[in-house]
């Protein structure tokens, strides 16, 4: 209360302030030039002003007169004592008035800017004193349409106009429909949840909610999501947590947020379960790019070991991880005999936290050997489901190439067909063999005749 009446006090202080200039001015001053110069004029008449100044009847009659045209000057705004200014209040909320659980209300803007006019002591008082209120009253509507309507504010000031941008505005009124929807949930802020954790499961104590709105704003709906925020400082290790006041947003079938609908209830609970599921697993090292003809890599290590773990974080997929892949690029190299590579890892699907983010890979090269080998089996892959395939051709031969000591211990290797798409019939079909070692390379020098029947 004391601060009111301080600001109550600067306002008067700045008015009188504003006043008594205006009145020194227009007033005193001219009084003062004017009553010297009678002085002045009566002096040289042998009659005093000071004897006229001293006669009570003739103070009375002088302080009328002016009283009269100060009145008069004023009173036809002659003189202004304070000047009139403007101030825009820019984005002040409106009510609107209607009957909510009849009707729906659009296009109605969330704002408005007020325009306040008026003397600035006056504008300072409003603006100290007066909470904006814009109100749209359209309580008299008993009936779904278009209407012309018109805001309305509150005046904490009689004395200063207050002009809304915009004035009025043409509003549909649509009658309030409901249904059923059912919900799902979309678990939102994992960027900022532990990596070593993940999100196990979530259990909503309700799968159903009232949607309220017009026709059309409930034909739009096609889903209706609670997000599930995990962007808690709370969630610091696995276990089961009670969720409270879960929002719910409804979407079209573009994913944009439908508004001007009513989700009864406004926000729902439920039980969140993180987990954290870990592998270790190793790295494998992948090359891309071509080695000086007749070179071959002879070993790799990575971090300084020829066998190199990491551990993986992530959902329970992770499980089914057997190794993680980094690339190194090895073109127009062999020349020189050990090159050094500073490699990324990347995560794969699945994977939230690795243990670690870079290694180091030396590699060194050798001198290429080559030998012939066999074909111990060939599977098949992707075939379709009610067929089988049939090799009706001799096994194709292999070349293995690397430097000598790699490939000694190798005399036969597995190999498989790629039959996608391949239906009843024959087909020459190109073997391939799944090769995870670096080290070597194979080349098939043929293809394979397949015969596919029908089971």
């Amino acid at each position: 209360m004391s601060k009111f009446f301080k600001k109550i006090g600067k306002i008067f202080l700045l008015i009188f302030e504003s006043i008594y200039g205006v009145i020194d001015k227009i007033i005193i001053m001219p009084i003062s030039r004017l009553v010297y110069n009678i002085n002045k004029s009566l002096a040289g008449n042998n009659i005093s002003f000071n004897k006229l100044l001293n006669r009570p009847q003739f103070l009375i009659i002088i302080s009328l007169i002016f009283s009269i045209i100060c009145f008069l000057l004023i009173d036809n705004k002659v003189i202004s004592l304070v000047s009139t200014e403007a101030e825009i209040i820019k984005n002040v909320p409106v009510k609107v008035v209607y009957n909510e659980e009849a009707f729906v209300v659009e296009n109605v803007p969330d704002t408005v800017d007020i325009t306040i006019a008026g003397r600035k002591s006056d504008i300072y008082l409003a603006k100290q004193l007066g909470e904006f209120e814009v109100e749209l009253n359209l309580s008299k509507y008993t009936e779904a349409g278009t209407y012309k309507a018109y805001f309305t504010s509150s005046k904490a000031i009689d004395s200063v106009d207050y002009i809304l941008d915009p004035s009025y505005l043409t509003v549909t009124i649509k009658d309030r429909v409901s249904e059923v929807q059912q919900v799902t949930y979309d678990v939102v802020g994992t960027d900022d949840l532990d990596p070593k954790l993940s999100v196990d499961s979530v259990t909503l104590d309700s799968n159903e909610v009232i949607v309220k709105g017009s026709q059309d704003r409930l034909d739009e709906i096609a889903s209706v999501k609670a997000l599930v925020s995990v962007a808690d400082e709370a969630y610091t290790e696995k276990g089961t947590y009670e969720l409270t006041s879960i929002p719910l947003v409804a979407y079209n079938d573009k994913g944009e947020i439908v508004k001007n609908v009513e989700i009864v209830p406004g926000t729902l609970t439920g039980t969140l379960v993180l987990n954290s599921y870990s592998n270790t697993v190793p790295l494998t090292v992948m090359t891309t790019g071509k080695l000086l003809s007749g070179k071959a890599i002879a070993s790799i290590t990575i971090n300084g070991s020829a066998s190199y773990t990491v551990d993986v974080y992530g959902d329970e997929s992770v499980k089914d991880i057997t190794s993680v892949p980094v690339v190194i690029n090895v073109d127009g190299y062999g020349s020189e005999s050990a090159k050094s590579f500073t490699v990324g890892i990347k995560k794969p699907n699945g994977v939230r936290y690795i243990s670690s983010k870079n290694v180091a890979i030396a590699v060194t090269f050798g001198d290429e050997a080559q030998k012939t080998v066999g074909i111990s089996e060939i599977t098949t892959k992707n075939i379709a489901d009610g067929y089988t395939a049939n090799i009706s051709s001799e096994k194709p031969i292999v070349q293995v190439k690397g430097v000598q000591s790699n490939i000694d211990n190798i005399d036969n290797v597995k190999a498989y067909v790629d039959l996608s798409g391949l239906g009843e019939g024959e087909y020459e079909v190109e073997v391939k063999i799944d090769n995870t070692n670096p080290l070597v390379s194979y080349v098939v020098n043929n293809t394979i005749k397949i015969k596919i029947v029908k089971n």
